[in-house]
């Protein structure tokens, strides 16, 4: 099959490159750095020309108000390309518990994932958690001096590897009409995250504070982050993840 992968370039898109690309298939990837504006369209069409599976793992830059407007414009824009180059496959890739999170960014996710159940094109949605690559971003955000401030949220992270292998297992299937949901093998409550993340990783004299009051996690409620039933687990353990970085 001939795949277009858009942001293959990213974190995730040159992984999921690198696997469909070992499986033997066809595949194109496209990103700012080939051309491609998907909030233009400039570029959409040669990018998705003779595809039969498109992969979306494009993100806004910014993560306020202004993803409303990138999510629905490029998927727009995408969704009209697919159909009109004869795409059978529409795949995007979006996060557990999105539709449970008052912050803008999650907004904008389900605002994707909306225009692509009403369109045209078969789908999938491949839902995850966080990833871990994000864990030490999140820790740096709410650093005050040596303090590390982070709530108790409870969260299920994942590696970005297995993120990649769960979207070309979604995109090299039928489309799902519907949502798969992927998250790493342990629950750790956010704080307890930083702190074995500070054990493997000293960092001067960086040390954890819980407080329930720090980051855009703190806006988080119950167990919303962690897998529903039903969760296909994935196999990379954060600390195993850890020492292999090391």
């Amino acid at each position: 099959m001939k795949f277009a992968v858009l942001g293959g370039r990213g974190r995730i898109g040159s992984q999921v490159v690198d696997g469909l690309t070992a499986l033997g298939h066809d595949v194109k990837p496209a990103s700012l750095s080939t051309g491609l504006d998907v909030v233009s369209g400039k570029g959409l069409e040669e990018a998705l020309a003779g595809a039969d599976v498109v992969i979306n793992l494009t993100n806004s830059p910014s993560f306020d108000d202004t993803s409303i407007d990138f999510f629905e414009t490029s998927m727009s824009n995408i969704g009209a390309a697919a159909e009109a180059a004869g795409v059978r496959h529409f795949v995007i890739l979006s996060i557990i518990g999105v539709d449970q999170v008052p912050v803008d960014y999650y907004r904008a996710k389900v605002a994707q994932e909306h225009i692509l159940e009403n369109g045209p094109t078969p789908y999938s949605i491949v839902r995850v958690t966080q990833f871990f690559e994000f864990v030490g971003a999140i820790m740096s955000w709410t650093t005050e001096g040596d303090a590390v401030r982070l709530p108790s949220t409870p969260v299920q992270p994942i590696a970005a590897a297995d993120v990649a292998a769960a979207v070309v297992r979604a995109a090299t299937g039928s489309p799902l009409q519907g949502i798969r949901n992927v998250a790493g093998p342990e629950v750790f409550t956010l704080d307890e995250l930083g702190r074995i993340t500070l054990e493997a990783r000293p960092d001067g004299d960086r040390h954890v504070v819980t407080d329930d009051q720090a980051g855009m996690f703190a806006e988080v409620s119950g167990d919303v982050l962690i897998a529903p039933k039903g969760t296909e687990l994935a196999p990379t353990h954060y600390r195993d993840w850890l020492r292999q970085q090391a």
